[in-house]
């Protein structure tokens, strides 16, 4: 560890990979991490600085990124005042702080001509629309994203790229209900990440993937990531695991003894599970009827066609939904046979 502090006070400016080749030779995955996190806060080096963003906001180290726009934001360059802007946005997509609307005029405002940054505002309309629930206009942004990877050289920063991408793909196919496509993925993900936040992301996708086909595989995915969460310290995403994807997936196939949680979406689907419908709708009646998620969970405790027609609507045409939307029309079948 002493030799690798060294290398951190060494007055040359070196490359990212210069310094992360350097590193990988005396230290193990964890240490390297944070000597990497350390390195991008520390280095002089223009270039290293904005690039650096990209290694922060994909292991989820939000705090010193904030730091790092800041440095950006200072800088004498607009290319790095423009990394720094993107990074901004990201972050402010993740907190909720401004409305999409706000957030995609905000991109519209930033004007360049540098790949990388064209990258990164595609990957930043994504979010803004992932986060939206609005799965159907990734695949325009696919198509230009991989023009645009073809200009861009930069080895390691490439490889968060593909890294994003094959998020992307992941959801867009699992959207799409393409199970096999999605899980290909899925399973992708997991080999070209060590980010445990992206890792656990990555499990809970995978265990939903199962929602029609398996318990057991499904919900071994979701103890891969509570597993992975717990160990992290990643309190969100504990309580989601926790308190709604497990419920979920246990009250789809049936399997709820024992299983409790403070949603009452999920109380009710669970309701829904033991056969107790009127307590169901009781619950469902204290919250509104704002995602399709709660429509199926109505529609299908009352057994009212048009509850669940408007739960598959809001799925397929609100969302691009083809995966999910298979609740509320299994449900439809069960009516009209």
């Amino acid at each position: 560890m002493r030799l690798s502090a060294n290398i951190l006070l060494e007055k040359k400016e070196q490359t990212w990979e210069q310094f992360q080749e350097r590193v990988r030779l005396e230290c193990d995955i964890e240490t390297e991490t944070q000597m990497m996190r350390r390195f991008f806060l520390q280095t002089s080096s223009i270039d290293v600085q904005k690039k650096g963003l990209e290694f922060l906001y994909m292991n989820g180290f939000y705090d010193d990124l904030q730091l790092l726009i800041k440095i950006n934001q200072q800088s004498d360059y607009t290319s790095n005042r423009n990394w720094a802007r993107i990074y901004q946005i990201l972050l402010d997509t993740k907190s909720g702080q401004y409305s999409p609307e706000e957030l995609l005029q905000q991109l519209e405002q930033l004007h360049t001509q540098e790949t990388e940054v064209l990258c990164l505002k595609e990957f930043a309309k994504i979010n803004i629309y992932y986060n939206r629930n609005q799965y159907n206009e990734f695949g325009n942004f696919l198509n230009t994203i991989e023009q645009l990877f073809l200009m861009i050289d930069d080895y390691f920063l490439l490889d968060y790229f593909k890294l994003r991408i094959s998020q992307i793909y992941f959801v867009y196919s699992l959207m799409k209900n393409e199970l096999i496509i999605a899980r290909k993925y899925g399973y992708k993900v997991l080999t070209l990440t060590k980010s445990p936040s992206i890792q656990v992301d990555a499990h809970i996708k995978l265990g939903l993937s199962y929602t029609f086909d398996s318990y057991s595989q499904g919900i071994y995915h979701l103890e891969q990531a509570l597993k992975i969460a717990k160990k992290h310290h990643l309190t969100e995403k504990i309580y989601l695991i926790e308190q709604r994807n497990i419920p979920f997936l246990s009250a789809k196939f049936k399997k709820v003894e024992n299983i409790s949680t403070n949603d009452i979406s999920e109380q009710a689907h669970i309701e829904i599970a033991k056969g107790n419908d009127e307590k169901a709708v009781e619950l469902l009646e204290d919250v509104s009827l704002d995602t399709p998620f709660r429509l199926y969970y109505m529609g299908k405790a009352k057994g009212d066609r048009n509850l669940l027609i408007r739960a598959y609507k809001e799925f397929i045409h609100e969302r691009g939904d083809y995966f999910f939307s298979r609740l509320p029309l299994d449900e439809l079948r069960k009516i009209y046979i």
